[in-house]
Order: C-alpha cells, then structure tokens, then sequence
C-alpha cells in the first residue's frame, strides 16, 4: 500500500520522541481532540479539551451499540455504528473548534472484513455469539492450549478472534479479503489507512508479544494467510488525515486521525491516574479487568493455568491481567427484572444490595454458565443450589451476591497476580463505569484489605484523548499525561473495614472454586 512509507517514518519519529515534539504541560491555548469511544452496550463520541495542564470532556453523542439477532446469530449493526459516528462529527464541527485530531477505542477480540475495494464484508459476528464455542473445538484439533498459549500469553476464552475466525467461510478470508479489528475498523473509515493497532491486535490471541508480531506459527498451524490481517502499528501512531469526503460530508477540516490504544482497556489503562510503583488497576464496566502494568510478558505454566492474559498496552508495556465477568452479571440481571412490571436504575440496585443481609450465597464469576446472555437470576439460583448454598430471597440478596461474589473473586486474582510477578500490591485503582460503584468498591477495599482509589469513570476516552496529545507533541510523556489526570479529577478512597468477616467469606469463597 502507497502509505506504508510515511508511516514507518511517523512511527520512528515517534519512538524516538524529537525534542522538538515536546511543548510545556502549559501549553497556552487550549487543544481539542475527539475520542470515539465504543462500548458493547454504547458508543460516544467525546470532545476533550486540554487547557494549562488539565482536561475536561464533553459527551457530543451517544448511542446504542448492542449486538443485533439475525437468523439466531449476533451481529453488530456495523453501518448504522459509522453513521452515529457521522452524526457525532456532524455535532462536533457545528462548534467551530480548531480540532487537532480523532481516534477510536472499541472492546477487543472482534474484526471487520474487507473485500478489495475496502469495502466491509457483512456480516460482523458478535463475541457473544454461541458459534464460538465450535471454533474452539476446531482450533483444539490444529493445535494444542499450551502451545497456543506459550505463543500468545493470552487466557484461553471461546470469544478470542483465533477461534472466531475457525468458523469462518473460506471464502470470506479468501485473498485479497483483509481483517481489521473493530476499532480499527472506525480509524480505517476515517484516514482510509489500514493498521491494526497493537493493544488491540494483542486480544486476538494471534498475536507473538515476545517477538511483537503476528504469530507465524498460528497462522500456519490454522492456514491462515501471512496477510490476512492488515499490519501493526504501535499506540499513537499519526495515520493521516480525515479523508477528503468524510471531512466535506461532516463540516470538519481535515484533522489527524491517530490509533491511540484502539483497545478501550488499553486506553483506559493509559490513564490511570496512578504514581510510583506497586499498584494495580481493575477497569470495571461490563467486564472487570484486574491486573498490573508490567514490562515484559510473564509467560509461564502458571500464568496459564491461572488463566492470566497479557495485552499490550501504552509504550509497548504489557498489561498482565485477568478478565472477569464484571457488571455484566448486574446489568443482565437488571434486564431480566426490567422485563416486569417496575422499572430497576442501578442506583435503586445498589441500595437494595447494601440493605439485604451478608455473604448468604455466594457464586464464581468465572463460571462458564455466566457469559451468555438472558436470565441471569435464573443462572445464579442454579449456581447455588447446585453447590448447596440459599437461593437470594430477592432483587437485594441477588445484587449482594453479586458484589460479594465479585470483590472475593478481585482479593483471589489479586493474591494470583502477587505470586507471579513476587511484588505486594499496596493500593487498587479502579477506573471506568464501576467506579461510581461506591458499594462495591468498598467491598474490593474490604476483601483486598489496601485502599481502593475510585475514579475517574472515562478513563478509556481519557486515554484515547491524552495519547492523542501525545502522538501530536502536546502532552510531553505518558507520565505527564497521568499527571493530567490527576490535576483533573477528584479521586474517591475507601479504606478496608470489617477484615474478619471477609477473612471468613474468603475462605468459603476458595472452596467454591476449587
């Protein structure tokens, strides 16, 4: 392709970092960015503006991303998400700002195919399609887990895009069809380059972290082209311009568009707004991601048999972690009650889970019954009457043992990720959507006994937003960007209480896993 020229230079421009890239933290005038932040429950658009050392964001427009049933299989609506990114920039170019930039962030593992006009290939499966568990038994027969996972360092889940793309057509990655993943997906509609930024190449479980490339050895062992996927980039790399009809279509001038950390956890981790050493983050929303930014993988028997994952994250650091089933339990719940005749915020939730009685049940979150959609309270009353424990009186009891359940699983993966980097995590950051959580943020308090840190709640549109500034020379280095951070929002700690009785429900908790 024509751009692979300038943009190996961008990107050795880039590593080095010129000094003349680097302006003050107070820088002058204020710099805007845009920040197209995808969630599987919702999509935003976010302008951020950076003013004398601190940011601010601005929703612009919000909408629905959710998975669509089309003939029994999910699909994401991937036409309707770029004309709600359209109205977004729509929106955005009625203000008149000088905009510097834009770049998305999106949930990782799902892909996009292009035919040879760059043309999207339809349909676009969704991760929580149940035709993933057949591409797991399909990869199982080509090669083994272990080999699998010395390759990639990635936790074996039926929804990573290896055993997705086990199921596909022949002729669907027949050439010249290329994948780009989601976020991806978003930047190439915008610059019309293609890259498939690291963080999120990471998640796809066919991706070498040790030799920081696709995984040869998958590909051949799957016969998967060498180019099926379009090439890597690092985070932050400047891809070009808003191409020429889309910045006419929508009003904007042609403003960069950059792949940040086109993986949403990844951006989010950018932006911790922690300091110093020993700490660690959990990015809670519908998945709670719990780990510790570290600087090479840790690729081991034990890793994998503890089900740890390593992402690339910001500045080719590794992001060591474990996925967990996070909100999702409370927000299928919820849709499972909403489905009668009163209506259930969370916030309602919430205070009806901090009335009803302590650790009466108790579930494992990493129970495989617990990924698929529909009537989550139905699943959780087979859980534990399967392992001889009450079955939750009521929404309250639910709730509660949802949160307990969480916060025990938060204190085992905490002590897991200690034994295998040997460091004694001493405070949690808890970033995105779940930090607003004051309940079960004192509950993780409580079952990890070290302070909690809450907040901020956007810190994947903060990520996104600050590696922008980056990547264009406004913020000086990442450790300044958290420092941004910081200036910029007010952090909630809850301090460990009633340490016996956790003690206590930790105990029965390990012995229902185990």
């Amino acid at each position: 392709m024509h751009h692979d020229t300038p943009l190996t230079r961008v990107g050795k421009l880039f590593d080095t970092a010129p000094p003349m890239l680097k302006l003050p933290l107070n820088f002058s005038m204020p710099t805007y960015y845009l920040a197209c932040d995808l969630g599987a429950d919702s999509g935003r658009l976010i302008l951020g503006t950076l003013d004398h050392g601190k940011i601010t964001l601005e929703e612009l427009h919000r909408f629905p991303t959710g998975a669509t049933k089309v003939a029994g299989a999910l699909h994401w609506e991937f036409d309707r998400l770029l004309n709600e990114l359209k109205t977004g920039l729509k929106i955005a170019a009625a203000k008149n700002l000088p905009i510097a930039s834009i770049s998305t962030d999106s949930w990782g593992v799902d892909y996009v195919v292009y035919d040879e006009r760059g043309l999207p290939v339809l349909p676009v499966w969704c991760y929580r399609d149940a035709r993933t568990a057949q591409g797991a038994e399909l990869v199982k027969a080509k090669v083994s887990w272990p080999e699998i996972y010395a390759e990639t360092g990635i936790q074996f889940m039926t929804l990573n895009t290896i055993y997705q793309i086990a199921t596909e057509p022949p002729a669907r990655l027949a050439p010249p069809h290329r994948l780009l993943l989601i976020g991806d997906a978003f930047n190439f509609f915008c610059s019309g380059v293609a890259r498939n930024e690291v963080s999120l190449a990471s998640t796809t479980q066919l991706y070498n972290p040790t030799r920081k490339a696709w995984s040869t050895k998958l590909f051949n062992a799957l016969g998967l082209r060498p180019d099926l996927f379009a090439p890597i980039c690092a985070s932050g790399t400047k891809l070009g311009p808003l191409k020429k009809n889309l910045a006419t279509e929508v009003g904007l001038p042609p403003i960069e568009v950059v792949a940040t950390c086109s993986h949403d956890t990844g951006a989010a981790v950018a932006a911790v707004p922690a300091s110093g050493e020993n700490w660690a983050y959990l990015s809670s929303g519908t998945w709670s991601l719990m780990g510790v930014e570290w600087p090479h993988p840790v690729i081991n028997d034990q890793s994998r048999k503890l089900g740890f994952t390593n992402e690339i994250g910001y500045g080719d650091s590794v992001r060591l972690l474990k996925n967990i089933v996070g909100l999702w339990l409370i927000q299928e719940s919820r849709r499972h009650w909403n489905k009668g005749a009163k209506k259930y915020e969370f916030a309602e939730l919430e205070k009806l889970a901090a009335a009803a009685p302590p650790f009466v049940s108790l579930i494992d979150p990493d129970d495989q019954r617990f990924l698929t959609p529909d009537n989550m309270p139905g699943k959780i009353a087979d859980f534990c009457r399967g392992t001889g424990q009450p079955v939750p009186a009521d929404i309250g009891a639910y709730v509660r043992c949802i949160y307990e359940s969480l916060a025990l699983f938060y204190r085992v993966t905490l002590r897991r990720t200690e034994r295998l980097i040997e460091k004694k995590i001493e405070r949690l950051h808890i970033v995105g959507g779940g930090s607003k959580d004051a309940t079960l943020n004192q509950f993780t308090a409580n079952a990890l006994k070290i302070p909690v840190l809450a907040g901020p709640t956007e810190c994947a549109a903060l990520g996104n937003i600050l590696i922008q500034g980056i990547a264009l020379g406004h913020v000086a280095s990442h450790a300044a960007a958290r420092e941004i951070v910081r200036n910029s929002f007010e952090l909630k700690t809850f301090t460990p209480q009633d340490a016996e009785q956790w003690d206590a429900a930790a105990a029965r908790f390990e012995k229902l896993l185990g």
